[in-house]
């Protein structure tokens, strides 16, 4: 099997589903997605890991899969950051130009931004990106890029988005211990937003909703730049928990439902339907309709996207999008949700699929992939290695290489 080495391949380990993606650039600069990869995720909760066994087995699987169908060994990897320990904050910073015509270097921007990250943040945290909003040369506002300006002054205000330590390195531990280098992290909302929001919607104000198993991601842009980014404790892993308990069925079972007959607005229901409910316990299988359904899904939902609103509403983001709402991830898909977030937020609403890419089209055109697809797109459009600063030049050592795979394999055979 080849090696990926003009591939791009990344992970997004999820609560729900760890997905594996190998994609290749061509020289047009489209992105074709060539191999794709997914398993349960068992061993982490709300997005962070709390047993490294467990993930390294679900992302073996998942890579394994991506492999297989790519035809290529995927050795190096980019990394889906997800989590509540994800944090995001604005800041700016200030320099002086030097030298005799006063004319912005690509040197004094570098200068400003690094001014603009130091902040105080606490030990057990790291930066995990520092995004540009905009920059002002004296008293010139909205500059996209000042190199080759002159001025006294330049400032910069930029979006610092913050994880745990801990956490991002117990999922880098299991992506090594799965047999990889991980070459960079990059946070799971930002990944969806660089394939299902489009331009217009970032300059006109958009915020991306992101429904995840275990947690929600909220990120606002406007005039192009990100504003503002946090996570919410609850996701579609809540709706199926629910529908569990109110059905007595299994969580397996609740999850089927949820994806096959459940809708978060019941007046899109016809009071005719029904659906076949399994019992636990051997007892016979139940007939129930899906309003019924509906009446214990919709509470959740209803709880889940008031959540997000009063979170917009706090960053005094609301008045400002002009675009409205895009919403994905895997909890997106459910029915009604979006009708349901209209009639909530007052706002028009759309569910973001991956766009951007081509490839196995068919397969990534889902709003569960969002972040997988985003991931390659995000890592193609940014390949100045100071886009990623942790693990910004790549490589820590493999726990285990393929070669460690195959051999590990065969310990647990003979």
């Amino acid at each position: 099997m080849a090696k990926a080495e003009s591939h791009i391949a990344g992970l997004d380990v999820g609560t729900t589903n760890t997905i594996a993606i190998v994609a290749e650039p061509k020289e047009s600069g489209e992105l074709h997605v060539v191999g794709i990869g997914t398993h349960p995720s068992r061993g982490l909760r709300k997005g962070v890991v709390i047993n490294l066994d467990a993930t390294t087995e679900a992302m073996r699987k998942a890579v394994e899969e991506a492999e297989l169908m790519a035809g290529v060994q995927i050795e190096r990897t980019y990394a889906a950051v997800a989590g509540g320990h994800l944090k995001g904050f604005n800041n700016s910073g200030v320099v002086a130009i030097s030298g005799r015509t006063k004319e912005i270097r690509r040197e004094d921007v570098n200068r400003a931004v690094n001014a603009a990250k130091m902040v105080s943040i606490p030990p057990d945290r790291e930066v995990l990106h520092v995004i540009p909003q905009e920059y002002k040369v004296d008293n010139q506002e909205g500059i996209g890029d000042p190199v080759g300006m002159t001025g006294e002054r330049l400032e910069v205000s930029v979006h610092i988005i913050t994880g745990s330590k801990t956490s991002d390195q117990n999922l880098i531990t299991s992506v090594n211990k799965a047999g990889m280098d991980v070459i960079g992290m990059v946070a799971s909302p930002l990944a969806a937003a660089e394939t299902v929001l489009t331009t217009d919607e970032k300059d006109l104000g958009v915020a991306l909703v992101d429904i995840g198993g275990g947690t929600t991601d909220v990120m606002v842009f406007q005039n192009g730049s990100l504003v503002h980014t946090s996570v919410l404790p609850l996701g579609g892993d809540n709706v199926t928990n629910d529908i569990a308990v109110g059905l007595r069925t299994s969580i397996s079972e609740a999850e089927y439902i949820k994806q096959g007959y459940g809708c978060a607005l019941g007046s899109l229901l016809d009071e005719k339907e029904t659906l076949e409910v399994p019992s636990m316990g051997g007892r016979k299988p139940r007939l129930l309709s899906r309003q019924l359904l509906s009446e214990i899904i919709q509470p959740r939902a209803e709880e889940i996207l008031e959540l997000a609103f009063r979170d917009l509403r706090s960053s005094e983001s609301e008045l400002k999008l002009h675009s409205g709402i895009v919403l994905t991830g895997g909890g997106a898909t459910l029915q009604g949700l979006p009708e349901l977030a209209e009639q909530l937020f007052e706002l028009p609403v759309r569910v973001g699929l991956p766009t951007t890419i081509g490839g196995l089209t068919d397969v990534v055109r889902n709003a569960e992939f969002a972040t997988a697809a985003g991931l390659a797109r995000y890592v193609q459009t940014h390949p100045d290695p100071t886009a990623f600063p942790v693990l910004a030049n790549a490589g820590r050592p493999r726990v285990f290489s393929f070669g460690g795979r195959v051999k590990e394999w065969f310990a647990t055979m003979f």
